[in-house]
């Protein structure tokens, strides 16, 4: 579907996640100098300094344009002298700088220089060479016969196609210089497991069928979206999901466009419209909205948001959408981010490289539970509701320091320690008493939670016979909190390699 109007908020993104931002890496803290760039923005600065040769080499040879050459270089100059400012004053240029912002200055002086789509050319050639091997990729999963095995060698297909990044001066200079196999970037992946591996509770919830609508949110052209992500949907159409597959509006390095992928989708078929003889009837393509290599979930395309209100799985590729921007992302329904998070290029394998590879499932909560989860993180965010003690001045730590300390805390696993210190001088029948009901209590079944799913680590700590009961539903708060508390102490550094 093609884009028009406004853009608008994702639907699926939950309600009390409204402190959402497209920003995974804590660029800067309250604390600092707003004056001054931190260490980090520092860092990411020089991510995109270096990749401007790069960029620089695609444009000087984009035929649409007959002086191409003189313009790249201009191009080169003017976003080398917006990377410079930002680091003398973080302010300036709608500063300070995230991801986002990086990439919207580097194609705002393409676009405004005339270069609409300077990867065009590698683009069409590499989705030439990945059409070719679709057939013979999609039989390889085929004839895996057991369906968990198929799964994994679908996402590991998945990882494979999304090196082809030229968004990464590394990977872009690997790419040049030698090109990237497909096959045999399947075999030097990295073993499990891996930096987040969710991968068994993926297929875990997989084996039952649960999806009836699946929205993914594609990378790159090339192997990308032909060999790692359309078999992925091929085996999702196979099971009878609905797939939503959203691509970008306008070019953004060698990220598919919807336009392209549309085009893709229809060489693929057959005569009967088929992917390998699977129908594509369930199969839509939808217009993002999105014209960078990283996502802002609260501007989609109102088609996207149509289309994408009932899903119940949303599926964030590549380190741009799933890791940089929305890692943390939270959802009214299950989601998935897969990507590779990229340290440094030494070697062609992978194992030796610095390619961090990130499955990151979750499991939707029921509505009971987002409602018990809503009251206390409002709740958390008032130091009213937060019985810590603050530090000695009175000014240290603040939510993030109280909410570490919570986490130590709030362990259901070793149950000796009572709730209140004075509770160890209380009388022991009243102890006998409390600790019945409280049990009692507990054990009840609920009907709201009745298909609350139950994961294996849940039956090993709290029993088969614990499932819809209260302790299992404050075991998933407290799982949830914990994943809270995870993310509010990785803001305070980098994401954890």
């Amino acid at each position: 579907m093609e884009r028009s109007g406004e853009l608008v908020g994702f639907p699926l993104l939950m309600s009390w996640s409204s402190g959402y931002k497209a920003c995974t890496i804590p660029y800067r803290l309250p604390s600092d100098d707003p004056t001054k760039a931190t260490d980090t923005e520092l860092s990411w600065i020089h991510v995109f300094m270096n990749s401007i040769p790069s960029f620089t080499k695609r444009a000087e040879t984009d035929h649409t344009l007959p002086d191409a050459p003189s313009r790249a270089q201009i191009f080169a100059h003017r976003y080398t002298e917006i990377l410079e400012d930002l680091k003398k004053d973080p302010k300036t240029h709608g500063g300070p700088p995230d991801g986002i912002l990086l990439c919207r200055l580097r194609e705002q002086v393409l676009r405004e220089l005339g270069f609409t789509d300077i990867f065009k050319k590698v683009k069409d050639e590499e989705n030439a060479k990945a059409m070719a091997l679709f057939e013979d990729v999609v039989q390889l999963n085929d004839a895996i016969e057991d369906e968990a095995k198929r799964m994994e060698n679908l996402v590991k297909g998945i990882f494979a196609g999304n090196l082809f990044d030229l968004g990464s001066a590394q990977l872009a200079e690997l790419f040049s210089r030698d090109g990237i196999s497909f096959l045999a970037s399947c075999q030097n992946l990295l073993p499990r497991p891996w930096v987040i591996d969710d991968l068994e509770s993926f297929i875990t919830k997989w084996s039952r069928k649960s999806w009836k609508k699946v929205v993914i949110f594609v990378d790159n052209s090339g192997a990308d979206i032909i060999l790692g992500i359309l078999p992925f949907t091929r085996e999702l159409l196979r099971h009878g999901t609905q797939v939503i597959l959203a691509a970008n509006d306008l070019p953004s390095i060698n990220d598919v466009t919807y336009p392209e992928l549309v085009e893709i989708i229809s060489k693929l078929k057959d005569e009967h419209g088929k992917l390998v003889g699977v129908d594509t009837s369930n199969l839509l393509v939808a217009n993002s909205g999105n014209d960078l290599p990283v996502i802002d979930l609260t501007r989609v395309s109102q088609e996207l948001a149509y289309l994408a209100s009932d899903a119940d799985l949303v599926i964030l590729e590549g380190m741009g959408r799933g890791i940089e921007t929305n890692l943390y992302a939270q959802f009214r329904c299950d989601s998935l981010k897969i990507g590779m998070i990229l340290v440094d290029i030494t070697s062609k394998n992978t194992a030796e490289s610095g390619l961090r590879l990130l499955v990151c499932y979750e499991a939707f909560l029921s509505n009971a539970i987002v409602n018990i989860m809503s009251s206390l993180v409002q709740r958390f965010k008032s130091k009213e509701a937060l019985p810590m003690s603050m530090s000695q001045g009175g000014g240290g730590g603040g939510v993030r320091k109280r909410l570490s300390s919570l986490s130590l805390r709030m362990n259901m696993r070793t149950r000796e320690q009572p709730i209140h210190s004075s509770w160890e001088y209380g009388d022991n029948s009243i102890r006998k008493w409390w600790d019945w009901g409280l049990g009692w209590i507990m054990s009840k079944k609920l009907t709201f939670a009745k298909d609350l799913e139950m994961s294996e680590e849940e039956k090993a700590v709290l029993g088969c016979n614990s499932k819809g009961t209260w302790i299992h539903v404050f075991y998933k708060v407290r799982s949830e909190l914990r994943r809270l508390v995870r993310q509010q102490c990785r803001s305070a550094s980098n994401l954890p390699l």
